[in-house]
């Protein structure tokens, strides 16, 4: 596995709506159902890189996957809890390349106060649910037929992990 991890600019824009695109309109992996233009990508990486990260996997100045952290809900009390997700170029699976972006990317989420990583895995995806029990990532739970794409419904595996040490009394503010 070759490249570098680095934080995601808005010049990667292009590059991860290139990884993701396929996902988004060969599988139902993802569940959107058209790519997403390289200006909607660059809302979302702004928008990670504020409370969260967004990172890249960098080859000599192409991008061959990325990883990043979310909002897991909305209220309150879930603020210590993040969603995340990789991508990977085709050619980049089973290298080492998601547990190097992920590693980077719990590291970060981890200084930033984050306490809990939450993962869904659209079914049948048996690499991510490896990739992800391999980092550490517990099942919590399926939701059943709850993605209907490619003239099916798909069930969610959600994945679980700690990325830092609890703490008796309320934590500091995840920054």
């Amino acid at each position: 596995m070759t490249g570098t991890v680095r934080d995601a600019t808005l010049r990667d824009a292009a590059a991860c709506r290139d990884v993701y695109a396929p996902y988004v309109t060969g599988t139902a992996v993802s569940f959107e159902a058209e790519a997403p233009t390289a200006e909607e990508m660059a809302r979302r990486i702004a928008a990670a890189q504020e409370r969260h990260a967004w990172l890249v996997l960098d080859d000599g100045g192409a991008v061959r996957g990325f990883a990043y952290g979310g909002p897991f809900m909305a209220r309150e009390a879930y603020r210590w809890s993040c969603s995340v997700s990789v991508y990977l170029e085709p050619g980049r699976r089973r290298t080492g390349a998601g547990r190097l972006l992920y590693g980077a990317l719990f590291d970060r989420l981890a200084a930033r106060g984050y306490r809990r990583a939450l993962a869904g895995v659209a079914l049948p995806n048996e690499a991510s649910l490896g990739l992800h029990r391999a980092l550490g990532f517990e099942d919590v739970g399926t939701y059943r037929r709850v993605g209907w794409k490619d003239g099916a419904w798909h069930d969610v595996t959600w994945l679980q992990r700690d990325l830092g040490h609890d703490v008796d009394g309320p934590p500091a503010e995840p920054r």
